[in-house]
């Protein structure tokens, strides 16, 4: 159980952060275009500038906000 365990947490969390690096890849061109003033403020800054500019993000960031629940 112990060896299943050391094998599949590794595989989980670099999907976890795989998933992450596509919505930052996915938004990235629309947060520095419509949150430019919030990207120093961290990302949950930034998300909230991205939710309020749902209606002009790109279609990829906007299926990625959706994909994780925003």
């Amino acid at each position: 159980m112990t060896r299943f365990l050391l094998a599949v947490v590794p595989l989980v969390l670099l999907a976890s952060s795989a998933s992450a690096q596509q919505g930052r890849d996915a938004c990235s061109r629309d947060a520095s275009r419509f949150c430019r003033p919030h990207l120093g403020e961290g990302d949950q800054a930034v998300l909230a500038c991205l939710k309020e500019h749902r209606a002009r993000l790109g279609k990829a960031c906007q299926q990625t906000l959706s994909d994780n629940g925003q």
